[in-house]
């Protein structure tokens, strides 16, 4: 079992990780437009994907919520 409590700790740090460079791809977007050779795409993909999920309606709506869930979920600690 400590096997997969360190894997999911590395898993939660990686996804960490990629969410910053996620908001900092963002950033570099917003402030020097396409001209960003790594993080180019990020704002109309992102908004290509916001989209998608509005014209769906609910459907939409429970697919976000799934994610948002999943991010923001906290576990119980262990009782020893």
């Amino acid at each position: 079992m400590r096997f997969l409590e360190e894997i999911k700790r590395w898993l939660g740090e990686v996804t960490e990780i990629f969410l910053l460079l996620l908001a900092l791809g963002i950033i570099l977007e917003i402030l020097f437009g396409s001209a960003v050779p790594f993080f180019a795409g990020i704002v109309p993909n992102l908004t290509a994907l916001l989209n998608n999920l509005g014209d769906n309606g609910l459907v939409g709506l429970l697919a976000l919520s799934i994610v948002l869930w999943l991010f923001y979920r906290k576990r119980a600690p262990a009782h020893s």
